[in-house]
């Protein structure tokens, strides 16, 4: 797999680059946020650089961080992983309401990165297999209250106003709408949201689950079961 490593300290880019590359990954390094963007670009021949995921640091001497990922969003759906030291659930929110995939803090452990960069992967490889998508597309729109889920077109609104969701927020969203009321176990919608049963996703759960209630407005809307999991509590109409 090639992969983009953007970061500003050589000596970092360098020793995780000597174990990305014992792990067969090709790396391209960027020294900060210009060199991040030109990288994705097309060349002059008009073709596209092809990496597998982006891992973004924050700490960039030219651009914000989070400024450099929403701009990558724009020009690429590469999966991006941001590399940090904030680890605050709202700096998460924010990464992820920019575009970026996950989210990994500082100091990490090189196998769980390594673990992170397969799940992103394997997550945008099956979303391209499906058509972009793993949650249902039977045509069905789901109301619940004041809250519309539009299934084929995959666009939420509440009384009518459309809420803007990332991928996974949206396949979310749809699967605890299914069965309201339902508690759903953490395993469960880890494995067909994320297509994954590594642990370590766990707190990325967290994070899409804070962020829908903050975008829908609706912080009662995803009620949390101690230990068990996550239900969705209708609204009122």
């Amino acid at each position: 797999m090639r992969l983009l490593l953007v970061e500003d300290d050589d000596h970092v880019a360098a020793a995780l680059s000597a174990i990305l590359a014992k792990h067969g990954f090709t790396v391209t390094h960027a020294r900060n946020g210009e060199e991040a963007l030109q990288a994705v670009l097309p060349t002059a021949q008009g073709e596209r650089p092809s990496y597998g995921v982006i891992l973004l640091d924050l700490g960039l001497p030219d651009q914000d961080g989070y400024q450099v990922c929403g701009r990558i969003r724009k020009l690429t759906a590469t999966p991006v992983i941001m590399v940090t030291a904030r680890g605050d659930v709202r700096s998460r929110i924010h990464g992820l309401n920019l575009g970026a995939d996950d989210y990994v803090v500082k100091p990490y452990d090189p196998g769980e990165l390594l673990a992170r960069i397969h799940a992103v992967s394997r997550r945008s490889a099956g979303a391209e297999e499906t058509g972009g998508t793993t949650g249902p597309t039977d045509g069905t729109v789901l109301r619940l209250g004041s809250l519309a889920i539009e299934l084929p077109t995959r666009r939420v609104s509440v009384d009518g106003e459309s809420v803007p969701l990332t991928r996974k927020e949206f396949d979310l969203l749809a699967l605890l709408a299914q069965r309201p009321g339902v508690v759903f176990r953490r395993e469960q919608i880890i494995s067909e949201v994320w297509r994954t049963s590594w642990e370590g996703t766990g707190r990325t759960l967290e994070v899409h689950v804070a962020s829908l209630r903050s975008k829908l407005r609706m912080p009662a809307l995803i009620e949390t079961v101690r230990g068990i999991g996550y239900r969705l509590v209708a609204p009122a109409a």
